[in-house]
């Protein structure tokens, strides 16, 4: 039976467009401290993207290392190129804008207090810093909506490695069986989930990633869709 649903976060609960506004306004910023402001903060921030993008690729399945620490050095390397330094502050930079332009998904918020009202305990599995996730979610107004959160900094390790979904399980004192995991990457979302025995779901909203929906046991377009999965599930 159902007794739980994990989710991501980014692309899942909040948008990659909104994600990449707030990316641009911590290039913006940024600049503006470094005094540099004749750069052109677009092409800045594609070459931030294409930094922090590698560096977070090869960190799939491997021991946790601060995500600020990740995003710091990107943001040092494209620095390096321009002739300007990278604020101290950075990092605070990062998660005041990630408050204020982070943006839900138009139905996040009713899907989650759909689940929690079908008596489920509804949890994020992320990877992120602590002090990133917790602010995130404060400045969305849904911080006290999850019944727990599990973090790569909680578990040690990123996913698709077992641990981060092994200690949400723990955290919510449920079977692997019994719950179902909600993501956006085929490769770390519904392979992480199933390597420990949970059900997952895979939201694609443009069916971009047909070629790899084999890894995944539901896909849907919409958030709302799972509430409708997790129906069905209580129901057999």
């Amino acid at each position: 039976m159902l007794r739980a649903v994990f989710s991501d976060f980014v692309g899942t609960l909040i948008t990659k467009e909104g994600e990449n506004v707030t990316h641009q306004n911590i290039v913006r910023e940024v600049l503006r401290k470094a005094e540099r402001e004749d750069l052109d903060y677009l092409r800045v921030w594609e070459e931030y993207e294409a930094e922090s993008s590698a560096l977070f690729k090869g960190l799939a399945g491997k021991p946790y290392v601060k995500i600020r620490d990740i995003d710091t050095e990107a943001m040092r390397r494209v620095a390096g190129r321009y002739g300007f330094t990278v604020p101290e502050d950075f990092w605070e930079i990062s998660v005041a804008m990630h408050e204020k332009y982070g943006k839900l998904f138009d139905d996040a918020f009713e899907t989650i207090k759909a689940l929690k009202d079908l008596g489920l305990h509804v949890g994020i599995i992320t990877d992120s810093d602590n002090d990133y996730i917790e602010a995130h979610l404060k400045a969305l107004g849904i911080y006290d909506l999850f019944d727990s959160i599990t973090t790569s900094e909680d578990a040690g390790y990123y996913k698709p490695h077992p641990r981060p979904f092994q200690l949400a399980l723990e955290k919510a004192g449920v079977e692997a069986s019994e719950a179902l995991y909600v993501g956006d990457n085929p490769a770390k979302d519904c392979v992480g989930a199933k390597s420990v025995g949970m059900m997952n779901v895979l939201l694609d909203p443009n069916g971009a990633k047909r070629e790899l929906w084999g890894n995944c046991d539901f896909i849907v377009s919409k958030l709302s869709e799972v509430v409708e999965i997790a129906k069905g599930l209580l129901e057999k």
